[in-house]
């Protein structure tokens, strides 16, 4: 055997072993009320922090949509005495990475650097710096809000994000998940929007502070203390009203594309909700398990009529959706979405077989120790374990959970989370 070879071979054999061990989270509240959460892990010489803030698309004012995207995109772009050449030259020269991103929910700002002192002190500098004092300079801020029109333009033009932006604002008809940012909304936003947004929710009080690697937990209270002592001491951001059932109904978008697009779905579940695992579980079966599913054998295997089709929960903050997708040719939009309707109502009706429960039990208890074979992946599931308030030994817990599912707890599980009135169906160019 070569040496990279085993070398390969023996990273291999430890993240298994540490996957399988579990993950200890250590987790208190910081001096100045962020919530934090640790793991140490002294496999690698790295440390890994990313800070989420309650801060995503649904905090948009109204009218004002795209905001905390534009915020987030900003937010690292000058920072302090730091412009963005600065900073990026700075991360370059000491081997670190600054990232993140903002979706519906949540806004994130990461940090990947070595743990050696030397290293680590200077890119968390940094990190403090744009999460305390961004700049947001006049000039980026007007280059980035074009570049934000220009790509929300080009979306309008393609099938799939026309899709996409419909049946979410048909899903939430009367909630913040439904509203899209447009490039009117977009054009309205001003310096100041984005000022008086990070200083509303880039608090304290507002954030999670997750930190995975090489470092001790009196070095993670250190380092988490001084991040969350420079922010803004906040308050707990109060929710929307939990998202209503849309009516059912569909929504027929025209386009000249050659393939049909289709979503259908509904809002269905929240992070944290005991039907979590029997709807995981039971979604292996009916369009999550790719070419054993049953959606993709009557869809695409029987009948031909798209080369991909899936089924998927997104739990959200607040009610996420339950989304099946797939593309046809626009003259066989109709029959498509009638074949899955009619696999949704079967297995509406009857559940998994023995087999296919087994099955999907199999598959997701057997590929979950992949899910965390890297430092960055158990920093990017103990986040979400953090930021959703999830139990502190999800992780620990996720395999018998899934194993303790059984069908008729599916049956139930669906039967409350997916029905049938209240499905939304959206189409763009469909015949």
């Amino acid at each position: 055997m070569t040496m990279n070879k085993l070398l390969t071979a023996v990273i291999a054999l430890l993240a298994t072993q540490v996957a399988l061990a579990g993950v200890k989270i250590e987790h208190w509240t910081s001096s100045a009320g962020a919530r934090v959460y640790f793991v140490e892990s002294r496999g690698l010489p790295i440390l890994d922090v990313q800070v989420d803030f309650a801060a995503g698309s649904m905090f948009d004012p109204a009218g004002k949509s795209g905001l905390a995207a534009l915020t987030r995109a900003t937010l690292d772009l000058g920072a302090g005495k730091l412009d963005e050449t600065a900073i990026a030259e700075q991360m370059a020269d000491i081997g670190a990475n600054l990232g993140g991103s903002a979706d519906t929910d949540r806004a994130s700002v990461a940090l990947r650097t070595l743990s050696a002192k030397d290293k680590r002190e200077p890119a968390l500098a940094i990190l403090r710096s744009v999460l305390h004092h961004p700049v947001f300079d006049a000039a980026i801020f007007d280059r980035e809000k074009a570049r934000t029109i220009a790509a929300l333009k080009e979306a309008m033009t393609r099938p799939d994000s026309i899709a996409g932006k419909a049946f979410w604002a048909a899903m939430y008809p009367d909630h913040p998940y439904g509203r899209q940012a447009t490039p009117e909304s977009v054009a309205t936003l001003t310096r100041d929007d984005l000022a008086a947004f990070h200083a509303r929710y880039y608090t304290a009080a507002n954030a999670s502070i997750t930190l995975v690697g090489d470092i001790s937990r009196r070095d993670a209270e250190q380092i988490a203390n001084a991040i969350a002592a420079g922010l803004p001491k906040g308050e707990t951001i109060s929710l929307p009203a939990a998202p209503r059932a849309p009516k059912g109904q569909l929504t027929a978008l025209a386009h000249p594309a050659s393939q049909a697009h289709i979503y259908i779905g509904l809002p269905a579940i929240e992070r944290g909700n005991p039907d979590f695992f029997p709807l995981l579980v039971g979604n292996y079966t009916l369009g999550g398990g790719g070419f054993v599913s049953r959606l993709m054998k009557e869809v695409r295997d029987q009948r031909g009529y798209a080369y991909s089709v899936y089924s998927h929960f997104a739990p959200l903050r607040q009610t996420g959706p339950f989304q099946i997708g797939l593309q046809t040719k626009r003259s066989q939009a109709k029959d498509a979405i009638k074949v899955a309707r009619d696999v949704l109502d079967a297995f509406l009706k009857g559940g998994p077989s023995d087999e296919e429960l087994a099955a999907a039990k199999a598959n997701l208890t057997g590929s979950f120790p992949l899910r965390l074979d890297s430092n960055k992946k158990i920093l990017d599931n103990v986040a979400v374990i953090g930021f959703f308030g999830l139990p502190l030994d999800y992780l620990d817990q996720y395999q018998a959970r899934v194993q303790a599912v059984t069908a008729d707890d599916i049956k139930a599980a669906f039967a409350r989370r997916v029905r049938p009135a209240d499905l939304v169906t959206v189409t763009v160019a469909a015949d």
